[in-house]
């Protein structure tokens, strides 16, 4: 059984001692985690990274960055109530110096990172890498030269374990607190397993690649993470509130976006939004407001606001199942307005995901992802290993690449997994319009400064 002491340790990797030492400091471990990430270039990134919609046409849409921070915001009210609760029930936190803040913290800090390894173009882009090394010459290429778990992550993109690689990595500086990366990883396993256990949410997808593995195991440790076997283990309570923070998030604010652009009316939106909250919905107080907008924005918040409660409610209800690993469900998928946001998915999968301005954003994103993975893929295997093509071409292509990726040490019988991670590493950390642009750049479509 795990125990909530050592769940919230605010010890880092690489680091004899706690960053926040002073007695007088004004901000908890937890809250220099979130500004840590809030200032990092790859959270900066995200504001010109897709959501759902295409960016330039539609400033007025929801980013990466603003649904993030959104996420972030609910997490806090799930954080700091679900503390409360904790806090009551178990007296040696309190004597301990923990907080109900230092839940909302955590929960904070891992939300305003859930999206930070996301590629272009969103989860199209996640699509275009793994496509790219299943299916294209170029990508193909590569299997015969990595062992077979290797293989999977570079076929299995998942924006998830790029995130967890991202916040760990030296390169970045943010040396976060194991419990806030813990609470950041929804689904603690590599991506190549044994056998699935698909009753377990926590199994759906993966959470770290095979060279962050050790990483994990060592705050899984420190944390006393429950090991299931040998290759996953139980989540963080907490992330089970991260989870939910972004659940509540995407399925109300995206049906508002998709209302706002016109694909669903707002008429079915309000009876969508009305569902949820029962008998807290007054049409009569609606029509006190003039605009649509004004309209959309009061029934959001209250909506919102009912769902972290039901939040909040499932995960107090389950707390003991959570830390002995009996309860591993989605919390918005047992709560009582679980039937409600299920019809919202399913109306936002067929007006919205499915829109033309979204199909036609993840048809450019496959072909811009794909030509950029492409040219750097080619040129770097002829360079180490079909020497015979190097060309001209290919030193130009490569004289692209960050100052400091590793082109060095390689020949054909070193493994060249690191010089793919490192390929994807930077394909997948670009913003869309950066990489539209190289993309034109790289294929003669545009020249710099046109």
């Amino acid at each position: 059984m795990m125990n909530w002491e050592k769940l919230l340790s605010s010890d880092r990797f690489d680091s004899s001692k706690k960053e926040n030492s002073s007695p007088e400091s004004f901000r908890s471990e937890f809250e220099i985690d979130y500004d840590r990430i809030i200032f990092s270039a790859p959270f900066r990134n995200l504001q010109d990274k897709t959501q759902v919609f295409p960016l330039p046409e539609y400033d007025f849409v929801h980013t990466r960055l603003t649904h993030s921070l959104e996420v972030s915001s609910v997490g806090r009210s799930l954080g700091k109530s679900a503390g409360e609760y904790l806090i009551n029930k178990y007296p040696n936190l309190a004597e301990k110096g923990i907080h109900s803040s230092d839940f909302g913290a955590i929960v904070a800090a891992a939300a305003l990172a859930h999206d930070i390894g996301n590629p272009p173009f969103g989860h199209a882009g996640e699509e275009a890498i793994s496509d790219f090394f299943k299916h294209h010459p170029y990508g193909f290429i590569w299997r015969t030269h990595v062992k077979p778990h290797e293989w999977d992550d570079l076929t299995n993109f998942e924006g998830n374990a790029q995130g967890f690689r991202m916040l760990v990595s030296k390169d970045n500086g943010l040396k976060l607190s194991y419990a806030t990366l813990a609470a950041f990883t929804k689904y603690p396993r590599p991506s190549h397993i044994f056998k699935r256990d698909h009753n377990r949410r926590s199994q759906k997808k993966f959470g770290f690649f095979t060279d962050q593995q050790k990483d994990y195991a060592q705050l899984a440790s420190e944390l006393g993470l429950t090991k299931i076997n040998a290759e996953c283990w139980l989540r963080h309570p907490l992330a089970f509130l991260v989870e939910a923070a972004d659940d509540i998030c995407y399925s109300i604010i995206d049906l508002e976006d998709g209302c706002t652009m016109g694909l669903v009316s707002i008429e079915q939106t309000v009876e969508l939004l009305a569902e949820i909250l029962g008998d807290k919905f007054k049409p009569e107080k609606l029509e006190k407001y003039k605009t649509d907008s004004q309209k959309l924005a009061i029934l959001r918040a209250m909506t919102i606001g009912s769902l972290i409660s039901e939040a909040v409610e499932a995960f107090c209800a389950n707390e003991e199942a959570i830390l002995s690993g009996d309860f591993d469900q989605a919390l918005t998928d047992i709560i009582p307005s679980a039937k409600p946001l299920e019809k919202i998915s399913h109306l936002s999968v067929k007006k919205i995901y499915r829109s033309k301005p979204v199909l036609e954003k993840e048809a450019a994103g496959f072909q811009v992802l794909e030509g950029l993975l492409e040219v750097f893929s080619k040129a770097l295997n002829h360079k180490f290993y079909q020497t015979e093509l190097y060309s001209g071409k290919d030193k130009s292509i490569l004289r692209l690449l960050p100052e400091d990726f590793p082109l060095d040490g390689w020949e054909i019988k070193v493994n060249p997994y690191p010089l793919l991670r490192a390929l994807v590493d930077f394909i997948s950390g670009m913003t869309d319009r950066y990489a539209l642009s190289l993309y034109r750049r790289v294929k003669g479509i545009s020249l710099p400064g046109t």
